[in-house]
């Protein structure tokens, strides 16, 4: 393939770990973000000297392209998300619905927007947005993250026809249940709980299951662009209903 350089974002395990470990075999030079300085050294350490770590907030756009320098990024993965909570919209805080918002449509939004330029004037990129079956999918408590994930689903089709004919292909994957530790802080930090609750009646997506997909779009031929792309475990179907009964008065 022509690409020569990826950042990955939400980088330091889980499915971004995954797919830094899939590019970096693909001979990518692979500027890994995250928060955890420690946790992108041991994969540096473990993957080797082609991976370059940014320990920074995926929000702080001017210290990403900092830290970025004078690097060509080719493909963008836009994976860093966050979910602090399970529960209704009007039983969470003001901050917590803002920092879904933030982490999962706004922040990646912006990354596309400062890396754009450089691909269309170089004819050549790859945008990957990572968002979820939550985004057509019904899942009770998640109202701000299946609207941010459904925003960037949108934002992708809309951006397609914006880029047309510049060199630049743009693949959303939409994962079902992935065995991570993403829900981990909406359950309290109880890796047990979380494990007997999602992990264990229903086989779930693991996350090289998600890299070798990506890595299959990245490798089709450039005038081949997979637009959009839903990856589930064979046991889950997406959304549901519920009917009950009326309130008492």
């Amino acid at each position: 393939m022509d690409y020569r350089t990826a950042l990955v974002t939400g980088a330091s395990k889980g499915i971004g770990a995954a797919i830094v470990e899939s590019l970096v075999a693909e001979g990518l030079t692979v500027y890994a973000l995250a928060r955890s300085n420690d946790a992108l050294l041991a994969l540096r350490e473990r993957l080797g000297p082609q991976i370059k770590p940014i320990a920074t907030d995926v929000r702080d756009g001017q210290a990403i392209m900092s830290a970025l320098g004078t690097a060509e990024i080719d493909v963008l993965v836009n994976n860093a998300g966050g979910l602090a909570t399970v529960r209704p919209l009007h039983e969470q805080s003001a901050e917590e619905t803002a920092e879904v918002v933030e982490l999962n449509l706004t922040a990646p939004l912006q990354l596309i927007r400062l890396l754009l330029p450089g691909m269309i004037a170089r004819k050549r990129g790859h945008i990957f947005t990572l968002t979820s079956t939550a985004a057509s999918g019904i899942f009770a408590g998640t109202t701000a993250y299946g609207a941010a994930k459904a925003g960037l689903s949108q934002a992708g089709r809309i951006l397609r026809f914006d880029l047309a004919g510049t060199g630049v292909r743009l693949t959303e994957i939409a994962p079902g249940r992935v065995e991570t530790d993403f829900y981990l802080k909406a359950f309290d930090g109880d890796r047990e709980d979380l494990r007997k609750r999602m992990y264990c009646e229903q086989r779930p997506l693991r996350p090289a299951d998600i890299a070798a997909a990506l890595v299959s779009a990245l490798r089709m031929p450039d005038h081949v662009d997979i637009a959009e792309l839903t990856i589930a475990p064979s046991e889950q179907a997406a959304g549901g209903q519920k009917y009950p009964p009326p309130p008492l008065r």
